[in-house]
């Protein structure tokens, strides 16, 4: 009866220093607070009251980075979310070297994308999304590498613009099309005031083909149904009424 005790303490001593470790998790062993290894994955044991063990993902993370309230390079205010994608490559680095990996990379996040987003004007920020993202995500991974964090992907989600400035980007678009539809326009009638010429020099080399464009004229209005029937009288023949007159 004697040994019970020590055989129940054995017991839950052994279940306490054994640890299971999922294939995407890694285990930051300290041995009186001293760094002894990462472990991992699979079945480790450890010696309960000498060493602890921190455990880490190796997954993907998807950050939400909150909305920022940032003015851009030409004074315009705009909100500005994000989502940045990252894992964790070194646990060691991850446990020793930042006191909380996730809180860190989500304030350097925030005040990157103010920092980053600032500096570019509203057009770029929102004609130039993959270039910005790409720099942003430079400099994030820069940042995080310390930490042994490896930033995957930063992605810019929404820019929210003031009624405003949407009324005015609006009218901007409004104007740039018509701007182009008046351009097409007379590109249109410069191309049929150049066909109309090459059609008068033919017809004033051959007097017989304006007979054969009245004909056709009468042929198009008679197969419409029309009850007006117009008959085209030759500008030759009133200018030689108009000279008689003049005598």
């Amino acid at each position: 009866m004697s040994m019970m005790p020590l055989i129940i303490i054995g017991v839950v001593i052994l279940f306490a220093s054994i640890k299971v470790l999922n294939e995407y998790e890694r285990g930051v062993t300290l041995t009186f607070g001293r760094f002894t290894g990462v472990k991992g994955p699979g079945l480790i044991f450890l010696i309960p009251g000498i060493q602890q063990m921190f455990r880490m993902s190796t997954r993907v993370v998807v950050m939400d980075v909150p909305p920022q309230d940032i003015i851009t390079r030409d004074n315009i205010s705009v909100k500005v979310n994000a989502v940045v994608y990252f894992r964790v490559v070194n646990p060691q680095a991850a446990i020793l070297n930042v006191e909380n990996f996730m809180y860190a990379t989500s304030q350097l996040a925030q005040t990157t994308l103010r920092s980053v987003l600032g500096q570019q004007e509203l057009d770029d920020l929102l004609a130039q999304r993959d270039k910005i993202n790409k720099n942003l995500q430079e400099i994030l991974d820069l940042h995080t590498e310390p930490w042994g964090i490896k930033i995957s992907s930063v992605e810019v989600k929404n820019v929210d613009l003031p009624q405003e400035m949407q009324r005015a980007i609006a009218r901007q678009a409004e104007a740039e099309r018509e701007r182009r539809a008046k351009i097409i326009h007379a590109e249109g009638e410069f191309q049929a005031s150049q066909k109309l010429a090459d059609a008068a020099a033919i017809i004033g080399k051959e007097p017989a083909a304006i007979q054969l464009r009245y004909l056709q004229t009468l042929t198009e209005i008679a197969t419409e149904r029309n009850s007006t029937t117009i008959f085209p009288i030759p500008i030759d023949m009133i200018n030689l009424f108009m000279k008689k007159n003049q005598n």
